[in-house]
């Protein structure tokens, strides 16, 4: 058993995919981040062990290919077990079912290269001491920040994600942005690989970052708890959820019936209804004169609905599609509407549309024609209740994205609506709620989310929830939130990233220098 364990094979193969796998723990909805202290220096250590077998036992292996291979192995692990729900989105077109082996296997290979490729270039850097840590980390770290960026972006499973149970130690986003608050949960999570080192500064570097991970505790907890005074003018708001299966979405009728069903709309209290995304999957869904008598029927002058639809418009002698969200009244008019800007691949629009259609391939949304990408402003600005209300409008991926909070500013209210039926019984819905804690804190607003089969929420500008229907409920929930105003733009995340990057590279050349 024991020559097992020592085996090319189990090294560089199966023991970092186990690692990899293992760290999906750390996320929602199981939240057992301490694993990662574990894994990540089992990953520093395999890495230093591979370097000195591919010197001596594993001689006649190139170095570079041994550390791709245990870099691809991790990813895939990773990667794998953490977004396998991916293919359950498959399984609702029988074109698609024939792609679900590809979509486990590829998709989490090809992402794996975020993990292989910093394993390779850090591989001839990596020493057992302290300036290797933090190489490690730094590299890391800016592999998820350019997972965030290329190919329209992934910041899905980022480590910071896995303490987003602790709203207290990430009060710090406010200030130093994800990705440099990513660095630093990295950087923790491999810093017990110093015990086993055989460096003097282990003895005052640990208790130093342990009372700094403390005090950052302290000091979110102080601001979660200190007393706001909030302006006294307030919204009342609804959100809805009905859990209608998907194959129902095509009976517009009965959808709109159950949501007003389950909204319980009162005549006379003045309250804006959120709803999920994509109630009305046919472009043409306003031309509906039974919708429009069932607005006008169970809604009042005191009423707004928000929720989501396909829509369409003219280009050029061209229809484009979108994926929107829609302010309407209560006779069905359309006051304001936002298209969509940040679109899934392969799920909203198809890469290469022309080469797949030929072959029969299209987006795994309703509709043959792949979506556009919504234009110009992305803020809703509508007035209720004689008050002037402004919503920065996230739908369903758009969440993911913390750009989008920088790009934006001067708005009320963060509202995203989602459809989660995407994810099954999986543990995607809750991944993608833990975006919307960070969103909310990143923004200093309230978030309010509606998700059809997900987890809908009034979320804090401190990332508390207030109160929240879990994908398996039914109902609404209701609360009155102040109006608060984001009156600037969010900080330069990708500048503060940037610039300590930088720094703590020239800091990893020094420390090299001194061997330390």
């Amino acid at each position: 058993m024991l020559d097992f364990f020592n085996k090319r094979i189990f090294i560089i193969f199966i023991f970092p995919l186990i690692l990899g796998g293992v760290t999906v723990l750390g996320f929602q909805p199981f939240n057992l981040f301490f694993v990662n202290f574990f894994s990540l220096p089992l990953l520093f250590f395999t890495i230093m062990y591979v370097k000195k077998k591919s010197k001596s036992t594993y001689r006649k292996k190139p170095f570079l290919k041994n550390l791709f291979i245990l870099g691809s192995s991790f990813g895939f692990g990773f990667f794998f077990f953490g977004i396998f729900w991916i293919a359950h989105s498959l399984t609702f077109d029988q074109t698609f079912k024939i792609l679900i082996p590809f979509s486990l296997i590829l998709i989490p290979l090809f992402l794996s290269l975020f993990f292989s490729l910093p394993i390779v270039f850090i591989g001839n850097f990596c020493e057992k001491d302290f300036s290797s840590i933090l190489l490690i980390s730094l590299v890391f770290s800016f592999s998820d920040f350019i997972r965030s960026k290329i190919l329209t972006g992934f910041p899905w499973n980022i480590w910071s994600y896995s303490l987003s149970w602790s709203t207290e130690t990430l009060q710090i986003l406010k200030f130093i942005g994800i990705f440099s608050f990513n660095f630093f949960v990295i950087f923790i999570f491999f810093l017990p690989s110093l015990i086993f080192l055989k460096n003097k500064l282990k003895y005052y570097l640990i208790p130093i970052f342990i009372v700094l991970s403390f005090s950052n505790y302290f000091y979110g907890s102080y601001k979660i708890n200190s007393t706001k005074q909030y302006p006294q003018e307030e919204i009342n708001f609804k959100i809805v959820s009905a859990k209608i299966d998907m194959a129902n979405f095509k009976d517009e009728v009965d959808v709109v019936s159950k949501l007003i069903k389950y909204s319980e709309p009162n005549q006379n209290i003045k309250t804006i209804f959120i709803w999920p995304e994509g109630v009305f999957i046919d472009k043409n869904f306003y031309k509906n004169e039974k919708i429009e008598e069932l607005f006008k029927k169970n809604f009042s002058k005191n009423h707004l609905i928000v929720f989501g639809a396909n829509t369409s418009k003219k280009i050029a002698s061209r229809d484009k599609y979108y994926n929107s969200m829609i302010v309407s009244n209560n006779n069905f008019q359309f006051i304001t509407k936002y298209d969509k800007k940040k679109l899934v691949p392969f799920g909203e629009f198809l890469p290469f549309e022309f080469i797949l259609n030929s072959i029969g391939l299209k987006k795994i949304t309703p509709g043959y024609e792949s979506f556009s990408s919504g234009e110009g402003n992305s803020l809703l600005k509508f007035n209720f209740d004689e008050k002037k209300i402004t919503i920065l409008p996230l739908i369903c991926y758009e969440i993911i994205f913390p750009s989008i909070i920088e790009e934006n500013n001067k708005y009320n209210f963060l509202i995203n609506i989602s459809e989660d039926a995407w994810f099954g019984k999986s543990i995607g819905p809750q991944q993608h709620f833990a975006k919307a804690i960070f969103r909310s804190i990143e923004s200093n607003v309230f978030t309010l989310r509606a998700a059809n089969m997900g987890i809908s929420a009034f979320i804090s500008p401190q990332g508390k929830i207030l109160k929240n229907l879990q994908p398996n409920e039914i109902g609404n929930i209701e609360l009155s939130l102040p109006i608060l105003k984001k009156d600037k733009k969010g900080i330069k995340n990708d500048l503060i990233f940037l610039s300590l990057l930088t720094t703590f590279i020239i800091t990893f050349f020094i420390l090299r220098k001194f061997k330390i």
